[in-house]
């Protein structure tokens, strides 16, 4: 790569990190705001939700539209919006402004991850591309990963602060991708063009129906599992521990900090290990039948320090599962990458949706009703998996 190139995808990371640490900021204030403006809990299960579907309806639309006007100004503006939103969101007062933030915050995300996802294709060669996708995906998890410890820390200065900080973050970014970004007449912009349409044209409902073999279908299906008991589990964590356990804000902020850097140590230096020492198959596995304990244990335990304990295993164990998966996926088929992603994506976003709804509805009737569907989702997900391994033995992938 270049060395204009290189700058390139550094500002794509800054960029896509912002847009996902403003995404996950909401969860430590969460009990604060519901408290403040007297909502339920299915009201607050909503303003997660409003999230994901605002993302999984905009990202296939964005991505069509960049592919007609550029990717710089879908970026420029994707960042613009995301800033505008953190404001509003500080500023609000009613629960149509909160979720109208949310919303745009949805869209935002949707402008820039996928944006940014095909800028990298654009800039790279085939050599590099995977590497730079995985550099992205990094971003993304760290800020999802850092987004909840940052907001309880600065929510000790006030629960709507760390929007604020967001906003001002937000239009900075918004700046640095003007003046930086190369223009998108720029020649390496348009270097991979022909991979990149081709992709696209590929990617048809023909495409969809060759990959759903039994093993593919059952991957998929896992994703959408974890991705709906990580969102039910974590979209009412901060509410639960608080009105449960009496956990306060240092609490909550001490156990997502912890989470942040576990997890960053575990995809950055072990992640790689654990795939050789036990596959992907056994891995998500483990990952399932921990998160499922963990959850039981945050239901009935009532020691701080064991609650803790048990959340940090749960979330770790979903941290791990999704780049399992992801990665057992990419190993199960070596063509169609691009339309294996966006399954992936497109799953994830609606396990992001369904799960903080059906948590929120759960908990406005009882306390332990919406860890226990998550225990039931994990269980099933753990008895499946060894399906999964018989399935991927008789097509022989990977």
């Amino acid at each position: 790569m270049s060395s204009q190139s290189k700058r390139t995808i550094w500002i794509l990371l800054v960029c896509q990190f912002l847009i996902c640490l403003g995404m996950s900021l909401i969860f430590p204030v969460m009990p604060f705001i519901k408290k403040e403006y007297h909502f339920s809990a299915f009201e607050m299960g909503l303003m997660s939700s409003l999230f994901a579907l605002v993302q999984f309806i905009g990202s296939p639309i964005v991505g069509r539209i960049s592919d007609k006007i550029g990717r710089k100004p879908l970026i420029v503006w994707g960042l613009l919006v995301f800033g505008l939103a953190e404001f509003v969101f500080a500023l609000a007062g009613h629960l149509f402004w909160f979720n109208l933030s949310r919303a745009f915050d949805g869209l935002s995300a949707a402008m820039v991850v996928p944006t940014s996802m095909a800028l990298a294709a654009d800039l790279t060669s085939l050599k590099d591309r995977a590497k730079v996708i995985g550099w992205l995906s990094a971003s993304f998890s760290g800020g999802l990963i850092l987004g909840p410890g940052l907001g309880g820390i600065l929510a000790n200065f006030g629960y709507k602060v760390p929007f604020w900080i967001a906003g001002i973050l937000g239009l900075i970014s918004t700046l640095v991708a003007w003046l930086l970004l190369p223009s998108d007449q720029n020649e390496e912009f348009k270097s991979h063009t022909e991979d990149v349409q081709k992709d696209l044209q590929d990617s048809t409902w023909t495409q969809v129906k060759s990959l759903l073999s039994p093993a593919m279908t059952t991957a998929f299906l896992m994703i959408f599992v974890a991705a709906f008991g990580l969102a039910g589990f974590e979209s009412i964590y901060s509410l639960y521990v608080n009105e449960v356990h009496q956990f306060g804000l240092g609490a909550i902020a001490t156990v997502l900090t912890l989470n942040g850097i576990i997890s960053l140590i575990l995809q950055v230096f072990f992640f790689e290990r654990m795939v050789l020492w036990l596959g992907e198959v056994k891995l998500v596995r483990w990952a399932f039948l921990l998160s499922a304990v963990g959850t039981v244990v945050v239901i009935y335990d009532h020691s701080h320090w064991q609650i803790i304990v048990a959340t940090l295993v749960v979330f770790e164990a979903f941290d791990l599962l999704r780049p399992a998966i992801t990665t057992l996926l990419t190993k199960m088929s070596e063509q169609n990458q691009g339309l294996l992603n966006g399954i992936n994506m497109s799953l994830t976003s609606v396990g992001n949706i369904i799960g903080p709804l059906i948590s929120g509805a759960l908990l406005d009737i009882n306390y332990q009703y919406p860890y226990l569907v998550v225990v039931m989702f994990l269980v099933v997900a753990f008895l499946i998996s060894f399906a999964l391994s018989r399935l991927i033995a008789r097509h022989q992938f990977g």
